[in-house]
């Protein structure tokens, strides 16, 4: 059955009462890519009486939040699969007209700032239950961080919303110790003992603090009037984030009070991470949504397997490795072997798995050789500025995987279609022709984001040679195997440190000398708790000092991202020629770290365009 979203289903369970009643600002899909029915799977599996309140309306009198009274425990609040300010609007602050995560595609079914939105209703309606937030939205806003939205830096969720707690990055075995925590009533002390969550305290508190294993942040407010403290202090948590056994806990002042952030779990173990995937989902939306129209998030994934989480790719725009961490871990093929199976029996599928993958496709099984060695570094990414030699990046293990899927009976072929690293394999290998021959649709995604070097580095991106190379393997595979097929890149405008002349190199290389017809562009949206929206803010890059250009305003993004189309960039410049602007002189450079004045002009893109970090249209667990 699926978890109750409703009075009549609580009654035909025979429950008077939830233990736990969930909000999310997605509809409610029962299947492991959606957080809140994880979960909601997970506490069930424990046996707590579990409840999901879906998309509530709250804008009238309120009765989504109160139909199912309160829960004996607590209540917790998700946006979602996505930030929902990266949901709501585009890189030029435009409105969107639609949401992946909605019956029939349909816009404006959760609020800005779901989080803050939903938990401040309930502290009002129910001022003495607790309240816990988590997912994307909260993980990556639990400490002041820059919002581009507000241009602005803001300070914790968990001051904005009210919230008694905040669980980040991915959750599963947090969300079970809070729920055996508060068995018998909310234990503050009890509860600020677990790792791997956020809450806030007063003085006595945090002077009691063990300084050995504790950091102190600069305060929010200062975060706020001087980019260089928040900068420090991004440093200070993308480095503790990343590293393998952290043990230190953040304290940042906030106000008269101090948001305190307990260290990471140890990853989860396989098994752990099996048995999140092996509970009984019905893998359908929920019959609520019959005649309201398709979810087009769930269709795009329907068909589709998740093998690992994690990435260690480290890229500065990318929230993965801030949300799901840097370390990856991989499912073991009998929990795999065992969706597909389960896939094949599914109404509707036709014989092909539409995506086998993870965040990067191809990073399936791969780590550290030596542990040890893992557990002394501190850089944020495995392949920037070049692949660490203790990694083991042996694809084999994730060919044999492919094979194995391929012998389940039903299965006619099992595509990729998520993005894979490049930079983790030789081209002229096995992995990319076993890619190309068995296991593409017609369109291999890859990033190379860039050309530039400079703009690379900042991106943590490889250099575009890379990419050229994997370009003439792949055309010359294609031409071998007799293969019509394409490769579709991904690239970026206005990413700290790129220039109108930047984004010109860039299309007289993809454009002119490569002869790529782009449909995947994307303007930079930054995003929270990102290196990037750090740069962007403050223009400055934080671990060298470095400054940095930033395409500040809404005209001067739109220049740069008029470079991606062919012919006339609208009445400016033709692509080839010298960058100039309207009024004929050069972009003058002293004028680069001027404030931000977003005006929210401009039209909506007439290409396809994909969000960046962790907050992909794709579901993403959490």
């Amino acid at each position: 059955m699926f978890l109750p979203t409703s009075l009549k289903e609580l009654r035909a369970r025979g429950w008077e009462r939830p233990d736990i009643i969930l909000f999310t600002g997605d509809a409610y899909v029962d299947h492991p890519a959606f957080g809140a029915a994880v979960v909601g799977r997970l506490l069930e599996a424990e046996g707590y009486r579990v409840a999901i309140v879906p998309q509530p309306n709250w804008r009238d009198d309120l009765r989504d939040f109160t139909k199912l009274g309160e829960p004996r425990l607590f209540f917790g609040v998700t946006a979602g699969a996505m930030d929902s300010m990266v949901n709501h609007y585009t890189a030029n602050l435009r409105l969107r007209h639609d949401d992946a995560y909605t019956p029939g595609g349909r816009a404006g079914f959760r609020p800005d700032r779901a989080v803050t939105v939903y938990t401040r209703i309930l502290k009002r309606l129910f001022p003495h239950t607790p309240v816990v937030i988590g997912g994307i939205e909260a993980s990556l806003r639990r400490l002041a961080h820059y919002d581009y939205w507000s241009d602005s830096v803001m300070p914790s969720v968990l001051a904005t919303s009210g919230a008694d707690l905040l669980l980040y990055g991915m959750a599963e075995g947090v969300v079970q110790e809070v729920a055996r925590a508060m068995h018998n009533g909310y234990n503050a002390k009890l509860l600020r003992r677990i790792r791997q969550v956020a809450f806030l305290a007063d003085a006595d508190y945090v002077e009691r603090l063990d300084p050995a294993t504790t950091l102190r942040l600069r305060p929010a407010e200062e975060c706020a009037r001087d980019g260089r403290a928040l900068g420090e202090n991004f440093t200070v948590i993308e480095t503790q984030s990343n590293l393998l056994h952290p043990v230190h806990t953040l304290v940042e002042p906030t106000g008269d009070r101090f948001v305190v952030v307990t260290p990471p779990r140890d990853d989860l173990s396989t098994a752990e991470l099996d048995r999140s995937f092996d509970l009984p989902y019905e893998r359908a939306p929920h019959p609520r949504y019959e005649g309201k129209g398709a979810i087009p998030a769930w269709e795009m994934i329907r068909f589709s397997v998740n093998t690992h989480r994690g990435c260690f790719g480290g890229c500065s725009f990318c929230t993965i490795s801030a949300h799901q961490g840097k370390f990856v871990r991989s499912r073991s093929e009998r929990s795999i072997l065992a969706e597909v199976e389960r896939i094949v029996r599914m109404p509707g599928f036709r014989g092909n798995l539409s995506d086998v993958g993870g965040p990067s496709a191809n990073m399936y099984g791969l780590g550290g050789r030596d542990r040890s060695l893992c557990a002394r570094c501190r850089r944020p990414s495995c392949l920037h500025p070049a692949k660490c030699p203790n990694l083991d990046d042996d694809h084999r293990p994730l060919l044999e995987l492919y094979d194995r899927i391929l012998a389940v009976k039903g299965v006619k072929r099992a595509y990729v279609g998520s993005g894979i690293r490049y930079d983790l394999f030789d081209g002229r290998g096995d992995y990319l022709r076993t890619l190309v021959r068995r296991h593409t649709s017609g369109r291999l995604k890859v990033a190379p984001e860039h050309t530039e070097e400079h703009v690379l580095r900042l991106m943590r991106k490889p250099p575009f040679d890379l990419f050229e190379r994997l370009n003439d393997d792949f055309r010359r595979i294609c031409r071998e195997e007799g293969l019509p097929y394409r490769l579709i890149p991904y690239f970026i405008s206005s990413h700290p440190g790129c220039t109108e002349r930047d984004m010109q190199a860039l299309a007289r290389k993809v454009l002119g000398r490569l002869h790529f017809t782009l449909e995947q562009v994307q303007d930079l949206t930054p995003t929270p708790m990102t290196l990037s929206s750090v740069m962007f803010h403050t223009g400055e890059n934080p671990y060298t000092g470095e400054r940095v250009y930033v395409a500040r305003s809404q005209e001067e993004k739109r220049r740069q991202k008029s470079y991606f189309f062919e012919g006339s960039r609208r009445g400016e410049v033709r692509r080839g020629e010298a960058v100039e602007r309207r009024d004929g002189r050069r972009p003058d450079r002293r004028d680069e770290h001027d404030p931000a004045r977003h005006d929210g002009g401009g039209r909506r893109p007439t290409a396809k365009v994909r969000t960046k970090g962790k907050s992909s249209p794709k579901p993403r667990r959490d």
